[in-house]
């Protein structure tokens, strides 16, 4: 088990549920002017910055 705090857990767990595509309901709704979310992530290039996190929760 990684020794992730709940806040740390919590965070990624955050970032996970954003990485995803717009539903194709909304690209229908709004008539292809949102077609595509410009948020997404790559989970190799991309990192969320995650060194300072443990700071911020009082650990070294």
């Amino acid at each position: 088990m990684a020794k992730n705090s709940f806040g740390v857990k919590m965070r990624l767990n955050r970032a996970r549920r954003k990485n995803r595509r717009i539903p194709n309901f909304i690209v229908l709704k709004t008539k292809r002017k949102v077609s595509y979310n410009k948020f997404r992530r790559n989970w190799r290039t991309d990192k969320l910055g995650t060194r300072n996190w443990r700071r911020e929760y009082g650990r070294k």
